[in-house]
């Protein structure tokens, strides 16, 4: 997928330079089918990308990456920047018929070097066991469909447990399941154990304990991710609603939620210590969420379409010795976590819906994110999207202390002020990182939201995405009016569940409520510091749909089936077949190469 225009807008990157150095890509070191042959990525599901270290040892020799293409998955050592890939020795290679996977997550808990449980959640909603090491099939999950139809968007296990796991669907509802028991041999039957603004949990009804031990029902449409706190107390989920909900998990209780720019959220990630949050998704933006404050913390701006995958870079994130700021929630959460970390099983009665403890689960190793003892001054974090672009950013104390004077370059609040607007136009202007013709890729993709938008603001010569957010008397007139065309918010949830009806009409009166600019939950975009990218490169010709950040490298993951490294600075790679590779070394610098 090349970008509009031509010349160098349509070069491939293969470093870029930041303040600690020159991250270089290693050809030798990437990954794909056996062929290295492009895989054809109209209509596939995206590409994921899965690690696991099977032997403990930091060296990185037991390091093995997962990813699937189309209907095949494969199954690799990873090298990384020690050595080139072999991608003729593949250690297990699965081709599916009928159904594609779309997603997988190693059990970290119960892996060896002889053994590793590998969940793979399907297109079609089947959940296999695998184990590529033994290169056998366990089990096989919602296998007639009984339990849900839909395509499975994210399965993740349980933090701690070693037979508890995850799976989420496009239907919008969410399964946990214990590998150990059945799933029967009819459609489950179901009654609500309890019931929060936007989900509800429910039981399923059956004389013998069988699958699935709980079905959560998240907002409306797809839930598109969710991800688990650093210290596995709150899961945060992501929905094609627009909304972020972040949820105590064993309490079962809405801790927080925001609403995106417009369209659904896609991707989700939490910082290292826990107390933020950061989300992309179909408003082209990323947005960062602080836990502990309830309210958005800042937005960047630096795609030309969807963001597919988020992620922060606890390596680079930099710290200060010191005490904790209250971040990490209200002094009441703090204390009941403390509470329960000392003792597991105090007050279960307070507790009806506790997920661990009914489904028999362990909590004595799960592990505990402890950042009580420093204070965070840059968090670190980056995106890829279906632009082809990787986004680099940098969240500095300016911005997470507002009352301080904001001095860096590449941090923007108030643009109101500080930046002209367009000669007749009392539209917001976009940031100094694109130009101001850059509207749409050829990746973004179909039957967006943002279509009825934009078809009238070029129209109007108006080339910024963001010309629905006006200024003035003229976003004061027409802002419920675009924002009744760009949601769909009626309550489809209630059809779906009847007996709990009057709670969704309430819940999407709420939604209709929140989805105004200017409320905490989705302020306007002069309300939020508007943050620059420190790095966006053009890095694939398809779009992008995995990154993970490693201690000695960035991995990124394109539709075509290509899994690429990028060497952090001042890496060096190993000899293989006559060749060398060395990352740069370190630069003076900050700026973009």
């Amino acid at each position: 997928m090349a970008a509009e225009g031509g010349g160098k807008e349509n070069e491939l990157k293969t470093q870029f330079t930041t303040r600690e150095g020159t991250y270089k890509l290693l050809s030798l070191s990437e990954y794909s089918r056996p062929n290295r042959v492009p895989y054809n990525a109209q209509g596939c599901h995206p590409v994921r990308v899965s690690f696991i270290n099977v032997s403990g040892e930091k060296d990185g020799s037991g390091d093995r990456i997962c990813f699937n293409v189309g209907r095949e998955l494969y199954f690799y050592p990873y090298k990384g920047v020690r050595k080139a890939a072999d991608l003729t020795k593949p250690v297990d290679k699965r081709v599916y018929k009928g159904t594609l996977p779309t997603c997988h997550d190693f059990n970290q808990l119960t892996c060896t070097s002889d053994s590793v449980s590998l969940l793979v959640g399907f297109s079609a909603g089947q959940v296999q066991l695998i184990d590529p090491i033994k290169k056998e099939t366990s089990k096989l999950f919602n296998e007639e469909r009984l339990i849900d139809k839909s395509r499975v968007t994210c399965i993740k296990w349980v933090p701690g447990t070693e037979n508890m796991f995850l799976v989420s669907h496009a239907s919008g509802q969410m399964y946990m399941y214990n590998e150990e028991h059945p799933c029967g041999t009819t459609a489950p039957h179901y009654q609500l154990l309890k019931q929060g603004e936007g989900f509800s949990v429910w039981t399923c009804k059956s004389k013998s304990t069988r699958n699935p031990i709980f079905r959560w029902v998240v907002g409306d449409g797809a839930l598109n991710e969710f991800s688990f706190s650093p210290d596995n107390k709150h899961i945060a989920c992501v929905s094609q609603d627009g909304f972020l909900r972040v949820i105590d998990f064993d309490q079962m209780e809405l801790k927080g939620m925001m609403k995106s720019y417009f369209g659904g959220l896609l991707c989700i990630c939490w910082s290292p210590d826990g107390k933020l949050v950061a989300v992309g998704g179909e408003d082209d933006l990323v947005t960062v969420w602080s836990f502990a404050e309830k309210r958005v913390v800042a937005r960047g701006h630096g795609h030309k379409s969807w963001v597919s995958v988020v992620a922060f870079d606890p390596f680079t994130t930099m710290v200060v010795e010191g005490e904790a700021g209250d971040f990490s929630g209200s002094d009441d959460e703090g204390e009941d976590s403390q509470t329960s970390r000392n003792n597991p099983g105090s007050n279960p009665g307070s507790n009806p819906g506790s997920m661990r403890e009914r489904a028999n689960s362990s909590h004595s190793r799960a592990s505990i994110c402890n950042a009580d003892t420093s204070n965070v001054t840059t968090y670190r974090f980056g995106s890829v999207g279906q632009d082809t672009q990787l986004c680099i950013w940098d969240l500095t104390e300016d911005v997470l202390y507002p009352q301080q004077p904001l001095t860096r370059a590449r941090t923007h609040t108030n643009l109101t002020n500080s930046l002209p607007l367009p000669s007749g136009s009392a539209t917001m202007p976009r940031c100094n990182s694109l130009p101001h013709n850059a509207v749409h890729s050829t990746g973004s993709a179909p039957n967006s939201k943002e279509k009825s938008l934009t078809d009238g603001s070029i129209a109007s010569g108006i080339t910024s995405k963001f010309a629905t957010l006006t200024l003035g008397d003229r976003r004061d007139k027409h802002e419920k009016h675009e924002h009744k065309r760009n949601y769909s918010l009626s309550s489809k949830s209630s059809d779906k569940l009847n007996s709990i009806s009057k709670g969704h009409n309430a819940h999407s009166k709420m939604l209709e409520d929140y989805a105004r600019l200017g409320t905490p939950c989705c302020p306007k975009l002069d309300e939020v510091p508007l943050l620059e990218p420190l790095v966006c490169k053009k890095i694939a010709q398809e779009r992008l749909t995995a990154l993970v950040f490693r201690e000695d490298c960035i991995v990124t993951g394109c539709q075509e089936g290509f899994v690429c490294t990028w060497a952090r600075p001042g890496k060096v790679v190993g000899v293989c077949n006559g060749l060398s590779q060395t990352s740069s070394t370190h630069s003076t610098g900050g700026t973009v190469v």
